[in-house]
């Protein structure tokens, strides 16, 4: 059962200012009262209570009430419409930026920015216990990384390149990297365990965002392969110019697939997955929805699609906040099976 930060009462507040007289440590305090040493410092802290004679438990309840009905100012955004739509999209795997960019886009008398939609999250959460109020619902979870606390980013160290005889990513065609042009693929494997055959199958497309995403029920090159001809052999050649691929062996049958698909195959670095960055996003993505331990062995052909459906009908940024499916039919016509 989840827990939740229930704020002193007055009654502990008095327990605190009579144990501070005798001369008690925060340890001691925060022993007796059954609190962390860190609700008793900030407490004292916040009601001047470091000098003894300063501290006074009924002004500080009253300070208390007073903050706890402010706080509500900073939960509403701007009316109830946007607060369900805000809850609803992130339950949809939308991030706060896609939602602010949406909203803008599409109607902008109900825009929001993302940081908004962050503080709305985050203002349900107690700063001091990391635990949500009991009269909230916690959206951490429908964030991508499901922080306790709002962190800054990151940036990832560059791997060192080596070179093999492979179809290299350094002789793959520029327009690739400017993805301004339909046809480039990245795919890759997501693995239940490393000992368990069945993994899943993930591909998209660099100028729409379109992704898809199967069953594989081995991690073989047939299998991989199968896959691969299967959706590809769906769409017009136009679209199949280059795949972009992890050195992983089941995507060593590439020259097959060259020549049943007419698409052009090219590697990535040894561990440099940061070269097929889409992709690898993709596979977070669909992470959040089926974290490590889920067994993709019980996993339906119905759940998978539901998945895809949900990444394919996600509202992008570089993608003017246009989805995937969006762009695809509008740049090519094409209407993909949802």
């Amino acid at each position: 059962m989840k827990k939740t930060y229930k704020h002193l009462n007055i009654q502990e507040r008095e327990r605190i200012l009579e144990l501070k007289w005798e001369g008690r440590s925060l340890t001691a305090i925060a022993k007796d009262t059954g609190r962390s040493p860190a609700t008793i410092s900030r407490e004292l802290r916040r009601n001047g209570g470091q000098k003894i004679r300063k501290y006074s438990p009924s002004l500080a309840q009253t300070r208390a009430i007073k903050r706890r009905s402010s706080r509500g100012r900073n939960l509403r955004l701007k009316n109830e419409q946007i607060r369900s739509y805000v809850i609803t999209k992130l339950k949809l795997g939308w991030s706060p930026e896609q939602i602010s960019g949406r909203l803008s886009k599409y109607h902008p008398d109900q825009s929001i920015s993302y940081e908004a939609i962050y503080q709305f999250i985050y203002a349900r959460v107690s700063p001091a216990s990391d635990l949500v109020y009991q009269q909230y619902e916690d959206l951490r979870p429908y964030l991508a990384r499901k922080r306790k606390r709002r962190m800054k980013k990151g940036l990832r160290k560059p791997h060192k390149i080596r070179q093999d005889k492979l179809p290299s990513i350094e002789t793959r065609p520029k327009e690739v990297e400017e993805r301004a042009t339909l046809g480039h693929w990245e795919d890759d494997s997501i693995v239940y365990t490393p000992t368990c055959p069945v993994r899943l199958r993930t591909a998209n497309e660099l100028a729409s965002g379109v992704v898809f995403i199967d069953k594989a029920v081995a991690s073989t090159m047939a299998e991989a392969n199968r896959i691969s001809k299967q959706r590809f052999s769906k769409l017009p050649k136009k679209l199949l110019k280059t795949l972009t691929r992890d050195r992983g062996p089941e995507n060593m049958g590439y020259k097959e697939l060259e020549a049943d698909v007419g698409i052009s195959c090219f590697f990535a670095h040894p561990y440099s997955s940061w070269e097929r960055g889409a992709n690898e996003n993709l596979n977070g993505l669909v992470r959040r929805f089926l974290p490590k331990g889920t067994d993709f062995r019980e996993l339906t052909d119905e759940q998978i699609k539901q998945i895809e459906y949900l990444l394919n009908t996600r509202p992008r940024k570089r993608l003017g906040y246009k989805t995937p499916y969006e762009v695809f039919y509008q740049l090519t016509g094409v209407a993909l099976e949802c």
